[in-house]
């Protein structure tokens, strides 16, 4: 007998029924490093959302951190204070041999504690790989099978890897949906999560030619995906044990990413760096014509002579060409440096904490 059971809204205003995955809960606090493992994937989904640096690119990724070498991974992890990590692609099991290395070097290097969930279509699943899994230290293993594949899920569960599946809310699949939720409720899957379907700059095409919009208001988000998955968690409610989550675009942007930021902007940033609300890095910046390494520790010098600027405050981005600083200090000076450097431009910039410092505004002094 299934008792009923409610829908509530999670912390991060999510809805639920039952008990929330122990990945998700860590993601939600932006503790979980993304760890993309290889772009390549046996399916070729439709709706793959990866954009065309990773889709069917054999390429790793920490968080935005292009891998060069596996100390990457670690010290990435460390810049966020990562309480886990979540493996992805692409398919990780495309690459077994090197996901299995990476889980037993998050493992060794930060403990048993730190938890490692991983995603895969299934298609390369079987019990050695899965038994492997399980030596190496994976805690949760997520499915997003097609249906020729989900007796595969079986095998998973005679680990003790705790099992779940993953999907898009596809408006128009909530019979698949509720299928594949009795499948893993009746072969001791432990959840169920259910993603807003999203737009991307890959996918849009194939979404539109299919008659997919966009969700009024939303800059990604499917028309009619959360009522679809709203009707699974309501079916759930009254027809299954099993838990079901539904994971919002919204979420992904206005939580998950903004604690991740805020986690790695804590680590990374300057002294003369001020960190936003959401996580983004604020400071002002000097950027010659024509920058050389001459030109900017002789503008740093300046600065720092001319101007009474403690050192700590004043620092060089030899990469970006610019001379970084305080956002209030270019603000209040920003007349008497020009007066002082010629063919110079000054402003105030926001970027990422990230590695690849993606410039979100630049306003010009």
């Amino acid at each position: 007998m299934i008792i009923m059971r409610g829908i509530v809204k999670t912390p991060a205003n999510s809805l639920l029924v039952g008990e929330l995955a122990r990945g998700c809960e860590l993601c939600m606090e932006g503790a979980k490093l993304v760890l993309f493992v290889t772009g390549m994937c046996d399916r070729r989904c439709y709706y793959c959302p990866l954009s065309e640096e990773r889709r069917w690119k054999d390429v790793v990724y920490a968080n935005e951190l292009l891998v060069k070498k596996e100390d990457d991974i670690i010290k990435e992890a460390k810049l966020m204070d990562a309480l886990g990590a979540g493996i992805t692609g692409g398919d990780p099991l495309v690459r077994p041999r090197r996901t299995l290395r990476f889980i037993k070097l998050l493992k060794k290097t930060f403990g048993k504690e730190f938890h490692i969930h991983l995603y895969t279509s299934g298609t390369r699943v079987n019990l050695s790989l899965l038994r492997q899994l399980e030596k190496a230290g994976l805690d949760e293993l997520r499915f997003h099978p097609a249906k020729p594949y989900w007796h595969v899920i079986s095998l998973a569960t005679k680990t003790k890897i705790t099992v779940g599946g993953e999907m898009p809310a596809i408006p128009g699949n909530e019979k698949q949906l509720m299928e594949f939720a009795k499948y893993l409720e009746n072969v001791g899957a432990k959840f169920l999560n259910l993603n807003e379907f999203e737009f991307s700059e890959t996918n849009a095409e194939q979404l539109k030619k299919r008659g997919f919009r966009l969700k009024e208001g939303s800059l990604a988000a499917v028309e009619g995906s959360e009522e679809c998955a709203i009707e699974i968690l309501k079916w759930a409610a009254e027809n299954s044990t099993i838990s079901v989550h539904y994971c919002p675009s919204r979420l992904k942007d206005a939580v998950q990413l903004r604690n991740r930021l805020l986690r790695r902007a804590r680590n990374v940033a300057k002294p003369y760096d001020e960190i936003s609300e959401d996580g983004l890095l604020i400071k002002g910046v000097i950027e010659p014509k024509r920058p050389t390494c001459t030109k900017l520790i002789r503008i740093r010098r300046i600065l720092i002579e001319e101007f009474d600027i403690p050192e700590e405050l004043v620092g060089i981005d030899f990469n970006k060409g610019r001379v970084e600083t305080a956002w209030c200090i270019v603000e209040e000076l920003a007349t008497e440096i020009k007066r002082l450097i010629p063919n110079i431009k000054i402003g105030i910039v926001e970027e990422y904490p990230t590695a690849d410092r993606i410039l979100i505004s630049y306003n010009p002094l």
